[in-house]
């Protein structure tokens, strides 16, 4: 009884008492958190291992700060360090739960750039026992208050608490190297924010992040011409010509590319209770003059939708940590897709969206593409109920976009960006009209409904450019950019997809979306080539007849009978039509069967297919964060100046009063806004 009276007199009468009370709280929640909040995939009994003892020596480091303070100030110290690396474990499990990624400093410094309607989502997705994540702050400023702990005025002697910081370096000096064996190249060759916190927790995760951070900076500040030699060797080492039967044969004709927020592929030919979610788009997907793509994936990593962009526009890959258009959109040189239209093929571009310019840093991103014009929310009409989520609804928005793309000089190429789909697939009751999953999952259960809601405009939309005459001379392609139902809710994906189980191989099938070139005379089908979005730009050109021959560029035209059909996922992993990798283990892609015992052959295709995506993030990431588009010249290209663009609705609507070749000039002036039709309930006045 003594001795525990003296082991408890230690804990609440001295200040190494206070301070290791709160390392083990911290440590024992963290490592909860780990294994309730996030899905780190921790296996066997290296990795659980180290996952339990990760959380240690950072706390040990940063709570141990407050050992060199003398007094009362030390408690309140470790008690508000305690606070923020809560705040940033909780904040890291509200991003997860949505992103399946980590915050990280680049997400963080651009988070102005993509916040719209942050609060409604933070909202959304915060779960009361995320709250739990503060309990051990809670739970010591009520012992202090209380005076529970008694406060230990002494200074602790410096080379005590010196030494305890030095063992604290030792024992994360041990964690690494124990995760090198376990992970070998883990800091130097991973593509997944996972294996970093897997192995050596969140807060060291953080000074790693920084330090890629600073190291991507200095980069650029390095970067010199002799930098692009390796990426220009590997491109033309690579190259894959496009296919003959199909080039050109959408040359001179406008292209509308219509961006799907957030749709799956699955939801093509889906019903819920006997009803299809999206009748229009499946007949277009059927429709004999539209190419298909049933295999096709989103590649995105933290950007999200502009990933998708940036691999739209440039055929170059996101980043692994935060967005590109944010982070370098400005800066960079690009020779992108509307810049080379315009100069190869006489195209005028132009972007329409109902949100605002300033997501994703659009409206700086779109100067150094190229784009002629950008007309975000500033462009719209916004009345009370027209708004919802991210911006215009989409039926709202297509019927107002008429007065503009009549207005556009053709060729054109458009790219108009849906929003209504977005999470957190929220619709107002009058345009409800197919009833919610009954899943059990909030996050997932609206999903169908907004999608529905997308899919009726597609109709409306579809059906003003017949009545137009746009469709005859107009390429429209449909893309879905990412995931609406991220990786987190496994459960409800099974029930959505009536099947018994859904684990992280299903996930990465999950990530298709998809991809329609749809044309009057087309030649069309249902094209099961394996390609992601890193592909559309060269399919794309294919069709459009523009050689893209001497483009620093990584993807391939799909509609080619060489594509490779390696599918490099921005966390290093991949699909193919023979196998797929998830978290490090290899399944054979037909059946999902875990290959358990690789045969020597399969090891040498396995390693070679891990190589061409490691060689393909790895030199797009160069390209990215060292600005060498820069230094690369292309043929009768002319590096885009971002001084020449204004995206100013005055000026933009000035500049297209005395358009020509636009639909209203062929029209003798006469509009066709009175063709669109639409049922939108906020317009049932006017209609």
């Amino acid at each position: 009884m003594q001795k525990i009276k003296k082991i408890k007199d230690w804990f609440l009468d001295t200040k190494l008492g206070f301070f290791t009370f709160m390392v083990v709280l911290f440590w024992l929640k963290t490592w909860l958190i780990y294994l309730t909040k996030f899905n780190l995939g921790a296996e066997g009994a290296m990795q659980q291992f180290l996952l339990l003892i990760n959380p240690v020596a950072p706390a040990i480091i940063l709570l141990g700060i407050g050992l060199f303070i003398k007094g009362r100030k030390s408690y309140w110290i470790m008690a508000i360090i305690d606070f923020l690396l809560s705040l940033w474990l909780f904040a890291n499990i509200l991003y997860y739960r949505e992103f399946s990624d980590f915050l990280s400093i680049s997400i963080i410094k651009t988070s102005g750039s993509s916040s719209d309607n942050l609060g409604k989502s933070i909202a959304g997705i915060t779960k009361g026992t995320d709250f739990l994540a503060f309990l051990d702050v809670a739970l010591i400023i009520i012992l202090l208050i209380f005076k529970v702990f008694k406060i230990d005025p002494r200074k602790l002697k410096l080379k005590v608490a010196g030494l305890i910081e030095v063992c604290a370096f030792c024992l994360l000096g041990i964690n690494l190297t124990m995760a090198q064996q376990d992970r070998s190249g883990l800091l130097t060759r991973t593509f997944d924010n996972n294996y970093i916190v897997k192995y050596l927790g969140l807060n060291n995760y953080a000074v790693y992040d920084s330090f890629k951070t600073a190291q991507t900076n200095a980069i650029m500040a390095k970067a010199n011409q002799n930098d692009l030699k390796s990426v220009e060797n590997y491109i033309k080492k690579n190259y894959i010509p496009p296919n003959p039967e199909y080039y050109g044969v959408a040359r001179g004709k406008n292209v509308l590319v219509i961006h799907l927020e957030s749709f799956q592929q699955f939801l093509i030919d889906y019903k819920w209770h006997g009803k299809e979610v999206t009748p229009n788009l499946n007949k277009i997907y059927h429709s004999s003059n539209t190419i298909s793509f049933d295999n096709f994936f989103n590649q995105v990593g933290q950007g999200k939708t502009s990933d998708a962009e940036m691999m739209l526009e440039n055929s170059l890959f996101g980043l692994q940590s935060g967005s590109a258009m944010s982070s370098y959109g400005t800066s960079n040189v690009f020779q992108a897709t509307p810049a080379l239209l315009d100069q190869k093929a006489g195209y005028t571009s132009a972007v329409m969206h109902g949100g605002a310019g300033s997501f994703w840093n659009r409206d700086n991103a779109y100067k150094s593409f190229g784009y002629d014009y950008f007309m975000p929310l500033s462009y719209y009409q916004n009345k009370k109920g027209y708004y919802i989520g991210y911006g215009i609804k989409d039926k709202l928005f297509f019927k107002q976009s008429v007065q503009y793309i009549e207005r556009l000089p053709q060729p054109f190429y458009l790219k108009m960006i849906t929003v209504s789909n977005h999470y957190p697939y929220d619709l107002d009751k009058q345009n409800q009209t197919i009833s919610k999953t009954d899943t059990g999952d909030n996050t997932v259960d609206g999903y169908i409904q907004t999608a529905h809601y997308l899919d009726q405009a597609i109709g409306e939309l579809m059906t003003y450019l017949k009545k137009s005459g746009l469709e005859k001379n107009t390429l429209i392609m449909f893309y879905g950019d990412h995931y609406g139902i991220s990786g987190n809710h496994h459960k409800a994906s099974a029930q959505l997809l009536g099947k018994s189980s859904f684990n992280d191989f299903d996930n990465l099938q999950f990530q298709r979306v998809p991809l329609m070139f749809h044309m009057k005379g087309l030649k069309g089908k249902i094209d099961h080539t394996y390609g992601g979005e890193i592909d559309v730009r060269p399919t794309l050109f294919n069709l459009l007849g523009i050689s893209d021959k001497g483009l620093i560029q990584f993807g391939h035209s799909l509609l080619s009978k060489n594509a490779p059909q390696i599918v490099a996922q921005r966390n290093g992993d991949f699909i193919t039509p023979t196998y797929s990798k998830v978290d490090g283990r290899y399944y054979y892609t037909r059946t999902g069967m875990l290959i358990e015992h690789p045969t020597k052959k399969q090891k040498q295709e396995l390693g070679l297919i891990s190589n061409t995506v490691t060689s393909e993030l790895s030199l797009s990431d160069r390209v990215i964060t060292g600005n060498l588009l820069r230094f690369y010249k292309v043929k009768d290209f002319k590096a885009i100046n971002r001084k020449d663009y204004n995206y100013k609705k005055e000026k933009s609507l000035e500049k297209l009063k005395s358009a020509k070749t636009t639909l209203l000039d062929k029209n003798k002036g006469k509009s066709t806004e009175d063709l669109y039709k639409t049922n939108a309930p906020e317009l049932k006045e006017k209609n």
